[in-house]
């Protein structure tokens, strides 16, 4: 499922905010962790990172330790660790590390040096998101402040929205897996779309009865459908189907509803494209998700689609 994880750290503590989560994951898969540090140089005199070349040197010896220390952490608790420091640009160097060393699972805090912010991830963050092209668990650095945990994560509730598709159903293995391992109570969600109508006019009863018709039909489909789900799942599982004329909007407020403390998700749906690293779902659970969540990748990196701008900084480079 999960063979090889990556924790980026970039020294301070709302970046260790993964480390108990990826230790947790670690021991959860059977996974090796590979800790990555990168350092920016900066002309920036108010940057902490030095560009004289003998401060630079230091900077490096101190990155290198600090890896190592976090790195006994691991082996100390069984968990094969290495670690690597990189040089440059933090996104681009994580993204180059994830495809060199075949990482399939990134563990990453929301929030790092920059500090916290009213943005639910920071900037270096999202644009990793974007184009790792994994499975990636975020863990909410604001949860915490500037303590990151101590104590191992522990799972009591795992929330999996399902729509239908065998596509939405690769958070399947890895969130069973999970409340196996933790204990925790699985619950397998679905809303069904109220069917939009013409918004200029006013609905008639025929109309009326038409979408009742199609929600009560897609609901009955849908218990149908988790009546042959739940026989596979290695643990039991809670059901609930919804109805919404908001699916998205929804699906928020059963997390908070039902006290989850982790969404696993898979990153496309019925709809998911390859031309997209995440489906409109999994977008607005990265972007205005307050609990942690895991994103399952169910795409090959070799079949997700370049960006454009991917696309045209590859061809300027090619010149």
């Amino acid at each position: 499922m999960f063979r090889h994880i990556l924790i980026p750290l970039d020294g301070s503590s709302l970046a260790e905010c993964a480390v108990s989560c990826t230790v947790a994951f670690a021991r959860t898969f059977g996974a090796r962790v590979t800790l990555l540090r990168v350092l920016e140089k900066t002309q920036n005199a108010e940057c902490l990172q030095p560009s004289d070349p003998l401060e630079w040197r230091m900077y490096k010896r101190e990155a290198n330790t600090y890896l190592s220390e976090l790195g006994a952490r691991f082996e100390a608790e069984g968990i094969g660790a290495d670690f690597m420091v990189k040089e440059g640009h933090p996104a681009q160097r994580i993204i180059e590390a994830i495809q060199e060393k075949g990482i399939d699972l990134m563990v990453a805090s929301s929030h790092g040096r920059s500090g916290l912010s009213g943005w639910s991830a920071g900037s270096v963050f999202q644009k990793i998101i974007l184009r790792a092209r994994i499975s990636i668990m975020i863990v909410r650095a604001y949860h915490y402040g500037e303590e990151a945990p101590s104590a191992p994560f522990r799972f009591s509730r795992i929330l999996v929205p399902l729509d239908g598709s065998k596509r939405s159903e690769f958070a399947l293995p890895p969130a069973a897996t999970l409340a196996h391992a933790h204990n925790a109570e699985l619950i397998l969600v679905h809303v069904v779309n109220m069917p939009e109508m013409p918004r200029w006019t006013q609905l008639t009863q025929e109309d009326s009865e038409l979408v009742n018709r199609l929600v009560e039909r897609n609901r009955e489909e849908m218990g149908k459908h988790f009546e042959t789900v739940l026989p596979r799942l290695p643990v039991e599982a809670r059901t609930l189907v919804e109805t919404s004329d908001d699916a998205a909007l929804r699906l928020h407020e059963l997390v908070q509803e039902q006290k989850a403390d982790l969404v696993v998700l898979s990153a496309h749906g019925y709809s998911g494209k390859s031309r997209w690293t995440y489906g409109s779902i999994a977008h607005t659970f990265i972007a205005y998700g307050a609990t942690p969540l895991l994103l399952v990748q169910d795409f090959p990196r070799d079949r997700t689609e370049p960006t454009e701008a991917e696309a045209a900084a590859a061809e300027k480079k090619g010149h």
